[in-house]
C-alpha cells in the first residue's frame, strides 16, 4: 500500500458521524479515565473539578455533582461513576 492509500483512509472518518444537535459536556467515563484510583472527593475536585458532564437535565460541572454526594473517597471507577449517576441521575441526555 502507499503512502497515499494512506493517508487516504486515515483522512476520512471510520464512523460517520449525524447531523443532529451537539451535546454540551463530556461523558462522566471520560473523566473517570482520566484520574487514578483509589481517589478521595478532594482529589477529584481539585484535578477535574472544572470539567463540565453531560447529564439528563443538561451539562453540569464535576465540582458542583460532587458538591451534592456524600461520598469521601472513591474506591474504583466504576464507584466514581455510580456516585456521580445517584446525583445527576440515568437518562438521555439533553442536547442543545
Amino acid at each position: 500500500m502507499s503512502d497515499t492509500d494512506e493517508d487516504a483512509e486515515e483522512s476520512e472518518p471510520a464512523v460517520e458521524l449525524g447531523s443532529g444537535p451537539d451535546v454540551a459536556g463530556e461523558p462522566v467515563a471520560r473523566v473517570a479515565s482520566r484520574l487514578t484510583w483509589p481517589a478521595t472527593r478532594s482529589d477529584v475536585r481539585a484535578q477535574e473539578g472544572d470539567a463540565v458532564i453531560r447529564t439528563p437535565e443538561g451539562p453540569r460541572e464535576i465540582d458542583d455533582v460532587l458538591a451534592a454526594s456524600d461520598v469521601p473517597l472513591f474506591e474504583s471507577r466504576s464507584e466514581f461513576v455510580a456516585a456521580v449517576e445517584d446525583v445527576v441521575g440515568r437518562g438521555p441526555v439533553a442536547t442543545e
